[in-house]
């Protein structure tokens, strides 16, 4: 079991506090409305795997960092681009794993991981290479029993509801599947358009890209029965697929761009931007610029159909190119950059930030934004809110400095609450549980020097562990 201190202020007095307030959101249910488990997993409810492909495979904060340090993407199995996987069994990737185990220390991969094998598994021996077998089987043998199939973890975690993430392009058949099956507002969609607004999508430049992008635009038009050829009819296609998300059980898109620019143009430039890249003639400035276009296009829809907008700017997409070529996208390959939302999201801003139909969630991959932006302009706009460190960022350390960072200027109340933002289902309730004790420790120094009653506190971490995740992402009527 872990240390039931885990994460609390080395301050004796803070760290009474903390436990006070944690036991007040330990068993709270979990709302995971920002994340990419797979549908299938849970429609199709089959056991895992085996613990290869459970853990190691499919994580690029593992397969990253061992790749850093020489061991080769095939050693690990991780899927090539073109489909196929060197042939390697899971055993031995798992061994690998285990070898290099040490290059994980204080990482949260390291925290996460570990209190995953302990609270899920009953694994308390230190991983190692002497002990990759002996823990390699005791997992297996836990995958083996009904208990734990997906249904019955997602059970088991206190899981609420959980949000995926999928494209305007995809069937949503999983979830149809898992509508039929009763579970339609457990899990739920998120409406990811990336694929059909950017024309450098998957790393692709120039006609490359916006040959791939037309291919895409093109099939959307036949999903949807529109004229997709045109910008008229491509907003349309749009319009109706969320439309057809939201009949599912969506409540929130998500949009990934390079950046947080977003433009205000007069329709008839939107639509030569949109027809140049139909036309292999988008330049890379055109590219950004339709993405900026578009994320105005889509707080309009927003506020038309109440879909929640979420944007998560700041990655240079497939920065190890030779990573991509080999591999693809989602291996480990990206890096953050700095980011500008003062000037990047004024436009967007200036036309809705004021409108209570919009609801937009911020993240960022730059820290140096929290005290500087984007706190000041969630504590300026009613439709912005600050979503939880993600991704680079969902550290402890960074959780604590993002509390210590925005609450003087934005509060408590225009943050999000926490998202695991994760592919590993079973490390779920693992990282809501860190938030949670994390949240706990920077209330408790509050509490601590005075500055909030221990019943404030205490009404405050159930409120960003719970409550306003289900009410800003919508999981619930209001």
């Amino acid at each position: 079991m872990p240390h039931p201190d885990l994460l609390f202020p080395a301050d004796p007095r803070q760290r009474e506090i903390t436990r006070e307030l944690y036991a007040h959101v330990r068993d709270l249910p979990l709302i995971s409305p920002h994340g990419h488990i797979d549908p299938r997993l849970l429609a199709d409810d089959e056991p895992f795997d085996d613990p290869a492909h459970l853990f190691v495979v499919p994580d690029h904060y593992l397969t990253r960092m061992l790749y850093s340090q020489g061991v080769h993407p095939d050693a690990l199995g991780v899927p090539r681009r073109d489909g196929s996987t060197a042939a390697v069994e899971p055993r031995e990737i798992w061994r690998t794993f285990a070898a290099h185990w040490h290059l994980f220390r204080g990482t949260p991969s390291k925290l996460w991981l570990e209190q995953t094998l302990d609270g899920v598994f009953g694994v308390t021996a230190p991983l190692s290479a002497d002990t990759a077998d002996e823990i390699y089987d005791a997992v297996a043998g836990c995958l083996a029993r009904p208990e734990f199939r997906p249904r019955a973890l997602f059970e088991r975690f206190n899981i609420e509801v959980l949000a995926t993430t999928e494209s305007p392009l995809d069937p949503l058949t999983q979830h149809a599947k898992l509508a039929a099956d009763g579970w339609g507002d457990r899990v739920v969609s998120t409406f990811r358009p990336d694929d059909v607004v950017d024309m450098e999508f998957g790393g692709l430049t120039g006609a490359a890209g916006t040959q791939a992008w037309r291919q895409r635009v093109a099939k959307l038009g036949e999903i949807t029965g529109e004229d997709t050829l045109t910008f008229t009819g491509y907003l349309a296609a749009l319009r109706q697929r969320r439309a057809a998300f939201l009949a599912m059980g969506t409540t929130s898109s998500d949009h990934g761009h390079p950046t947080a620019r977003t433009l205000v143009l007069p329709e008839p430039e939107k639509r030569e931007l949109f027809e140049r890249g139909l036309r292999d003639e988008a330049t890379p400035a055109d590219a950004e610029a339709f993405r900026a276009v578009m994320l105005v296009e889509f707080a309009r829809m927003s506020i038309d159909d109440g879909m929640v907008m979420q944007l998560h700017p700041g990655s240079v997409r497939n920065h190890n190119t030779w990573l991509h070529g080999a591999y693809g996208t989602d291996v480990g390959g990206d890096i953050p950059q700095a980011t500008d939302y003062v000037n990047g999201l004024a436009p967007l801003l200036s036309e809705h930030g004021n409108d209570p139909s919009l609801r937009l969630v911020l993240y960022t991959l730059d820290e140096t934004t929290f005290t500087r932006e984007l706190a000041p302009l969630a504590g300026g706009y009613a439709a912005l809110y600050l979503g939880a460190p993600w991704w680079f960022l969902d550290s402890p350390e960074a959780m604590r400095r993002f509390r210590e960072a925005v609450t003087e200027t934005a509060g408590f109340a225009n943050t999000a609450g926490f998202v695991d933002d994760t592919r590993a289902f079973c490390s779920i309730p693992v990282r809501h549980d860190i938030a949670r004790r994390v949240d706990a420790g920077f209330l408790a120094r509050l509490v601590a020097e005075h500055r909030l009653t221990l019943d404030e506190a205490a009404e405050t971490a159930a409120d960003i562990a719970y409550h306003q995740p289900k009410r800003i992402f919508k999981v619930v009527s209001e």
